[in-house]
Parts: C-alpha cells; sequence; structure tokens
C-alpha cells in the first residue's frame, strides 16, 4: 500500500505547477524527497534558487495537494536549499520541454 500511496502523492503532485517556470515541480525536481508513515506525508521540498519569490505559494500549493491525497492524514513540508536545485534534477521530459540536454 505504501508504494500505491507514494505513487498517487507524487501523481497529485505533478499538478503543482512552477508559476515562474509553468512546469510540475515533480518533473522540474524540486521534490527531493517523500515518506509517508502511518497516513503522514513528509515531503522534502526545494525551489531553483533559495530566495525564490513562489516559494510561499508552492508551499502551499504541496501541502494543499498532499492533503487530498486518500490515505494521507498529515502533511509536513521541510524546505531545503541543500544541495542545491540544479536543471539535472529535472525529468527527461522536463529537459526536452526546456531544451536542456544533447
Amino acid at each position: 500500500m505504501s508504494d500505491n500511496l507514494t505513487q498517487d502523492l507524487a501523481d497529485a503532485l505533478r499538478s503543482v505547477i512552477d508559476p515562474e517556470l509553468g512546469y510540475n515541480i515533480v518533473d522540474i525536481g524540486l521534490i527531493y524527497d517523500v515518506e509517508i508513515e502511518e497516513g503522514r506525508a513528509r515531503i522534502l521540498l526545494t525551489t531553483t534558487t533559495p530566495g525564490c519569490p513562489a516559494t510561499d505559494y508552492i508551499r502551499q500549493a504541496v501541502e494543499h495537494c498532499a492533503a487530498a491525497v486518500p490515505g494521507v492524514a498529515r502533511v509536513d513540508v521541510v524546505m531545503t536549499w541543500l544541495p542545491p536545485w540544479s536543471p539535472e534534477r529535472m525529468s527527461d521530459e522536463a529537459k526536452a520541454h526546456f531544451g536542456i540536454g544533447a
């Protein structure tokens, strides 16, 4: 069940769009880690830069989106900027969208 819940949560988080990049936060690599235990989701989140003006928006959207997933009773979003985000964290689809890579 945990694997399904983790996948459901990742799928739901794809609906959160970075307002500056216009692409979902999962595929641009802003989600560093997701742990789910007994209905509690702990999400390790970053932004493209520590001073990103969209930080509060993204954090609130992650909290709201994750809380709406059946089986998630509590959401803890932890912000980090270590290691710093880089385009290498993007999925192949996101890299192709932004024209990054070979």
